[in-house]
């Protein structure tokens, strides 16, 4: 079936990441706020599969990714930058019940290497920027948390599976523990990029960096294939 949604979004990312890149403002806030009502947009086209339920937390997660992605479309504000992880918080539990319905669950293979992760994050915060670190530690957890859900193998029942996470493969369903992981590298990049960043170019290149990583991420783990049928737990 034709999926002319997700191919426009591809497009849209294309024009945030070039705007971010280049400076141009202008082609940010022309793009970015298109990103998640497309992929909402090809949930409804494409999600006839979906639960009710499961399409409301979908949804849901995607509108409140929306605020967050106008929120941060000036990244070095603090301000935006809290109020946007805030919208993000509530995204990524929107996420995590989803996958907790379809039967996810936490796996030691992948908890323990988030936990670092997060804590490693919240230190390098309090040193560099405590006005943040309290904020940006809490939606580091909610994004832990749905991180790790994403990643159980018993969403993608047959996928092969290495240290725990699915290998991704033809099934969408495979491809939900990568999104989480180029989630998490996203948020992190911008975490390095607002503590390290200095100059104007630098800055720019990691704005595309991070925004690059953020839109592959959301384009594998709200394909409403992924979350159709049933799970190894359901």
């Amino acid at each position: 079936m034709p999926r002319p949604f997700r191919a426009a979004y591809v497009a849209a990312a294309a024009v945030t990441v070039a705007g971010a890149v280049a400076g141009r403002d202008r082609w940010q806030w022309a793009a970015k706020p298109l990103l998640m009502p497309l992929l909402a947009a090809d949930a409804l086209h494409g999600g006839r599969g979906l639960a009710p339920a499961d399409r409301g937390l979908l949804l849901g997660s995607l509108a409140a990714a929306t605020i967050g992605d106008v929120l941060l479309i000036d990244p070095d504000d603090d301000r935006r930058l809290i109020a946007g992880a805030s919208s993000f918080a509530v995204a990524q539990t929107g996420y995590a019940a989803l996958w907790w319905r379809r039967g996810a669950r936490p796996r030691g293979a992948v908890l323990g290497p988030r936990l670092a992760a997060w804590l490693g994050a919240a230190a390098l915060l309090r040193a560099k920027a405590p006005n943040l670190v309290v904020p940006l530690s809490a939606y580091g957890l909610t994004l832990g948390a749905a991180a790790v859900l994403a990643s159980d193998p018993a969403l993608a029942p047959g996928a092969k599976v290495v240290a725990g996470t699915a290998v991704p493969g033809r099934d969408p369903r495979s491809r939900l523990g990568l999104g989480a992981l180029l989630f998490t590298v996203s948020d992190g990049t911008i975490v390095l990029r607002r503590l390290f960043a200095r100059g104007e170019r630098a800055r720019r290149v990691s704005e595309g960096a991070v925004l690059a990583t953020y839109a592959a991420a959301q384009y594998l783990l709200t394909d409403p294939r992924a979350h159709a049928g049933t799970t190894g737990r359901a």
